[in-house]
């Protein structure tokens, strides 16, 4: 009887699996089907006036969206200016004060994703993910 029961969850849960996935292949994981998410565009790009860069490792970034996404929320931080690499999975950050970690931390999950190391320089730290912050974007 329990065997009958783990089989019937395993296959639920495959059932699952695959019909994300087929989600996933056919429209993208941001919808790309839809319009691409515009940006937001950082008044002072010059590179002089951003003395502090840290580098983000960023978890469940698949697409150019997931990257856009990202980028606003951290761009959208007074006193920063980020470039996202989705193929690097990773976030420059280049900042005007020296922010504290967790600033950087709260815009990646606000936008739904998991940052998965932080470093910069003279400093590198590691942060695991607390239960709420591991999620996937989902638009």
């Amino acid at each position: 009887m329990a065997t009958v029961f783990i089989c019937a969850i395993l296959i639920i849960l495959s059932f699952l699996a695959l019909r994300s996935t087929r989600k996933r292949l056919k429209s993208g994981c941001c919808g790309i089907d839809e319009k691409t998410v515009r940006k937001i565009k950082v008044h002072d790009r010059n590179l002089n006036h951003y003395p502090f860069e840290t580098v983000l490792e960023i978890d469940g970034m698949t697409c150019k969206n997931c990257a856009i996404h990202i980028e606003n929320k951290l761009n959208s931080v007074p006193g920063v200016y980020a470039k996202v690499n989705p193929d690097k999975r990773e976030a420059v950050v280049h900042m005007q004060q020296n922010l504290l970690e967790d600033v950087l931390f709260d815009a990646v999950s606000a936008a739904g994703y998991t940052v998965m190391k932080i470093s910069g320089k003279n400093q590198t730290a590691e942060r695991i993910p607390h239960n709420n912050s591991v999620q996937s974007h989902k638009v």
